[in-house]
């Protein structure tokens, strides 16, 4: 899938890859999309994971939410065919893997939720809502990421990081003190 896309990928080529036969493939995956389906889950899983442990040690909520952007944003541009695979190829595939990827979705948009959540609690945000922000906020760096994937010539994808913490922080109201204070630590 990495090599190919979705679309083009056979499960042929995937037995070749994993040096056994087609039907080694199919006992364990009854089709394309199954195989597919699991790759994206566990891939997602291994980047929840380590979104989760990167923001374990860090107690400000808005720093946690910070922290969490930029690794998942870090993790695309170090990987660009998963990115692909997750942000293009994903969205061509069948009704499963569009449910798997509203899921995904809604995973991380839920970790900013609840960052903001905290962060509304300990006054640092104004009342908003937070599901809704999570979901902007997941958006934006969706948008960020695609674009990046689709240019011909792409800059380095961390260098567009700032201007989008800075965006995303105004838009909850955060200061341009802290906003410059995120920047500098």
């Amino acid at each position: 899938f990495s090599q190919r896309g979705y679309r083009q990928a056979s499960v042929d080529d995937v037995g070749r890859q994993a040096e056994t036969s087609k039907g080694g493939v199919y006992y364990h995956f009854p089709t394309k999309e199954s195989l597919f389906l699991e790759r994206l889950r566990t891939t997602a899983d291994r980047l929840v994971a380590k979104v989760e442990r990167t923001v374990a040690g860090v107690d400000d909520p808005i720093e946690r939410a910070d922290v969490a952007l930029r690794t998942v944003l870090t993790v695309f541009a170090g990987h660009r065919t998963m990115a692909r695979l997750f942000l293009i190829d994903a969205v061509g595939a069948g009704p499963e893997v569009q449910a798997e990827l509203r899921s995904l979705h809604e995973r991380f948009s839920s970790i900013i939720s609840e960052q903001l959540d905290a962060a509304g609690e300990e006054g640092t945000v104004a009342a908003i809502d937070t599901q809704l922000a999570g979901m902007a906020w997941f958006g934006a760096l969706n948008e960020v990421v695609m674009r990046w994937l689709m240019a011909e010539r792409p800059g380095r994808l961390e260098d567009t990081y700032p201007t989008l913490r800075a965006i995303l922080l105004r838009s909850v109201g955060i200061s341009e003190a802290r906003i410059e204070a995120l920047e500098a630590g």
